[in-house]
């Protein structure tokens, strides 16, 4: 999948996205420059992890706010586990993220940094000409995430810091409740968010609740949604 310059009438090209519009859309302009591409479609997470086992495509382009299955809410942190799932399991797959979200894709520098495929991002706002340049890129095997704010800042945010993020502030979880379920001690709950207010810059002051302010500089770096 990485090589050069893949052969035009040889690709085969899977577009991931819960809106048939889009999905119409996004490969109309694609046939533009791509007219001999073999072009699959999925519009959930699950629909898009079979199809990628069992046609294995040259390049993949997914929205990041998807339904996990038919009838569930699209969401963006679903689209990160779809993501962070596929550049596990698939090291040389070549990925365009076309999605509103860009800044959730913070959350998955690791996996980027390692992935082995190309890897670029194509924000919606951006013009048909210039997305098909970051699809370009992609199946050249490159990586572009100039767009993503703050990934190269410094930021470094552990996987049991986020983990603390998310049962606080998207299931409404107490220091207590957050300990059972990572199975820790309330002790080590609350050094993991004192390790993680260090990381943000956020501390004590008078007059305010840290823990808001914490909830509201990880949603301003889309380590939340």
């Amino acid at each position: 999948m990485k090589q050069a310059v893949l052969d035009k009438a040889l690709l085969k090209i899977l577009v991931i996205d819960d809106h048939e519009a889009v999905l119409s859309g996004t490969i109309d302009i694609l046939r533009q420059k791509y007219p001999d591409t073999e072009f699959i479609t999925a519009i959930t997470a699950k629909n898009a992890l079979h199809r990628i086992s069992v046609l294995q495509p040259d390049l993949v382009i997914m929205d990041l706010s998807l339904p996990e299955k038919l009838g569930m809410t699209a969401r963006p942190e679903t689209g990160i586990q779809l993501l962070r799932h596929l550049m596990n399991s698939y090291h040389n797959l070549n990925i365009v993220v076309q999605t509103a979200h860009v800044r959730t894709l913070v959350r998955l520098r690791p996996e980027i940094d390692t992935h082995k495929g190309g890897f670029t991002i194509a924000d919606k706002s951006l013009t048909s000409q210039e997305m098909l340049t970051r699809v370009d890129w992609a199946l050249q095997g490159l990586t572009h995430t100039k767009d993503i704010k703050g990934i190269y800042s410094g930021l470094e945010v552990k996987p049991e810091w986020l983990k603390v993020l998310t049962l606080a502030f998207e299931e409404g979880l107490q220091d207590k409740a957050i300990a059972e379920r990572m199975c820790v001690s309330e002790r080590m709950v609350r050094h993991y968010w004192s390790k993680l207010q260090d990381a943000l810059h956020v501390y004590p002051e008078e007059g305010k609740n840290i823990r808001i302010q914490t909830e509201m500089q990880a949603r301003k770096l889309g380590l939340i949604d």
